[in-house]
């Protein structure tokens, strides 16, 4: 409808101004927290963020009925939205997703042991928007909300509900395929700070609101995902051996732990980790490779539960997370299985129980006994962390304390190597410095690494003195963040957020090692994390659950498969659409664990 300016009171038409004007505005400094919208964002997507905001800003304005404190509130959600965004990128490398508010406790358990200091942008940036919600005084036009009547109705309730039904029917089009392909939106979810660069943070996060419930495989029955996972089923229950003769297993994801020799070459004073690679060159009864996991920089438990339940985030919408969103019941997981067999079984972090709901989890997952930082001695830190040398003698101490004849289990998640990088410490001095850079958080990060290489030599050589038959397994849960990454891609002429696709794969590559003290089969095997835990039971020599037997048959055709990449044994690679058909069985199989049993 034409506005007719003359018939239009002062306060009105500078608030229906402000109310065209402002909501833009609020957008684009959102995104000016970390890049240019104007130049990184495609055109499309930005006229549709603009739009996002302008339907939210009025949907605002008819609930509150002040033009003033409507749009104030919507400067005040997308100031707090882009320096949030601004921080999570800085310290897990990727961007805000919809159901991080699941990670929130978790992520304020650990925040301040990051620098928290503002930059020069980010300081311009909010000064222009408190500068603008200072400007909003100005703005006093007022929709009447008493007498409650019928033109009150007509000016309040029916726009909203137009509103509400337009905002609804805006985002469920930005989640259509159709309209994506046709407007050129970016709709993959596994790069997605990429995705965030150049769709816009507002149309990014509802497009993902679109993954918040997890849609049932195409085909899926439940009565045949059970004769599925009933045709793997062993008859031996037993194993070739009695409980007492099974190997202790004990499993270490080790915070961060990676080889960033993977992303770029670069010059060490001094070698990071000469144990792991003493046992990458051959050593007896060791089996060592890559390892593909699903999450970079944080998101830790995503990589516990690929481990322990041998599901994979492939099928999950990126940046979920299971702990927090699926598991509400117990699950059929690796920890149980061994509990059934006769395996005492241990989880232990050096952290807060009440990280990622772990408390709340592993009883669902089949430990009976969890232990976190109140049962370890807090005078062992590296930095402000337990350290790994403390988690090491955590494990001899559960090793020496374990029932007589009883196998035992111990999955341990270290803390020691926890971003961020950048503070000094008493109790901490780095060691290792690398040509071409002096930054803090790469030589910070390279030396925690050594004192983890460090700490696995001493556990090695402990259960080599010991006569019960043990299985060690270490991993890294993920790399680090940008904060170490990007110094050294730079030293070898890239740029985190200009990597392709080949080479972000890269950043979700650790290494792996599996040590016994007894006999086993040497070699050298990449795979994925969602494949490990199978994998260490065949080594075991248990007989295999239902689910793991599947994965071991399926990684014969399928040796990767992770949310970053799918890889087939001829060596093609691709994503899980790209082989959507031939996981098909995975992906109903994994809904049935999840969501059925």
């Amino acid at each position: 409808m034409k506005i007719d300016k003359k018939q239009l009171q002062p306060d009105r038409l500078t608030a229906i101004l402000a109310l065209l004007i402002v909501p833009a505005m609020a957008f684009i400094l959102m995104e000016f927290y970390r890049r240019n919208p104007f130049t990184e964002i495609r055109t499309k997507a930005l006229w549709f963020n603009i739009l996002l905001f302008e339907l939210i800003g009025w949907l605002f304005f008819f609930v509150i009925g002040s033009a003033r404190f409507a749009l104030r509130i919507e400067l005040v959600m997308a100031m707090i939205y882009g320096i949030a965004d601004t921080y999570v990128v800085k310290f897990r490398t990727n961007p805000i997703v919809p159901w991080d508010i699941y990670s929130l406790k978790t992520a304020a358990s650990v925040a301040n042991n990051y620098d928290m200091t503002p930059d020069s942008r980010m300081i311009v940036v909010t000064i222009l928007f408190v500068t603008l919600f200072a400007g909003l005084h100005f703005v006093k036009w007022k929709l009447p909300l008493f007498p409650i009547n019928k033109k009150v109705l007509l000016q309040r309730l029916l726009p909203v509900l137009a509103l509400a039904l337009a905002l609804n029917s805006f985002v469920g089009k930005l989640q259509d395929e159709e309209f994506q392909a046709k407007n050129y939106l970016y709709p993959f979810l596994f790069t997605p700070a990429h995705m965030t660069k150049v769709n816009g943070m507002a149309v990014t996060f509802a497009m993902n609101l679109a993954y918040m419930s997890i849609d049932v495989p195409q085909g899926y029955e439940k009565e045949e995902a059970e004769a599925l996972l009933s045709s793997y089923e062993s008859s031996d229950t037993a194993g070739n051996s009695v409980a007492n003769e099974r190997p202790n297993i004990i499993v270490i994801m080790d915070e961060a732990f990676s080889d960033m020799a993977s992303v770029g070459e670069f010059q060490a004073s001094e070698d990071y980790m000469p144990f792991v690679h003493k046992l990458q060159n051959g050593e007896e009864n060791t089996i060592t490779g890559n390892l593909q996991v699903s999450v970079c920089g944080g998101n830790t438990a995503n990589s516990e539960f690929e481990f322990l339940t041998g599901n994979t985030m492939a099928f999950l919408p990126q940046g979920s997370i299971p702990y927090q969103q699926y598991i509400t019941k117990e699950l059929s997981a690796i920890p149980a299985y061994l509990k059934s067999l006769g395996y005492q079984t241990i989880a232990t972090h050096p952290y807060y129980a009440s990280g990622w709901e772990r408390d709340e989890i592993y009883p669902l997952l089949g430990f009976e006994r969890s232990i976190f930082i109140d049962e370890y001695e807090k005078t062992n830190k590296l930095r402000s962390y337990i350290s790994d040398d403390a988690c090491v003698d955590k494990i001899i101490e559960l090793y020496e304390a374990k029932e007589e004849d009883t196998p035992l289990f111990v999955f341990q998640v270290t803390m020691q190597n926890h971003g961020g990088y950048t503070e000094e410490y008493t109790n901490f001095k780095p060691d290792i410095t690398v040509a071409g850079t002096t930054n803090i958080s790469v030589e910070q990060y390279l030396s925690l690494i050594k004192r983890s290489d460090a700490a696995l030599e001493k556990l090695v050589s402990y259960f080599a003195e010991q006569e019960e038959k043990t299985l060690i397994v270490f991993f890294g849960d993920h790399q680090p963040n940008d904060a170490v990454a990007g110094p050294l891609l730079k030293l070898n002429g890239k740029r985190a957020a200009d990597l392709t696709e080949e080479e972000l794969q890269m950043r979700y590559e650790v290494p792996y090692v599996i040590w016994a003290n007894y006999d086993i089969e040497e070699t050298e095997a990449d795979t994925s994390l969602n494949y490990l835990g199978a994998r260490v039971l065949e080594l075991a020599e248990i007989p295999l659950p239902a689910y793991q037997s599947f994965l071991m048959e399926l990684s014969k055709t399928y040796p990767i498969v992770s949310a970053m990449q799918v890889q087939k044994a001829d060596g093609t690679k691709g994503g899980v659409k790209d082989e959507k058909e031939g996981l098909l069985d995975y992906q109903k199989l994994q809904y049935y664990q999840l969501f059925e049993e």
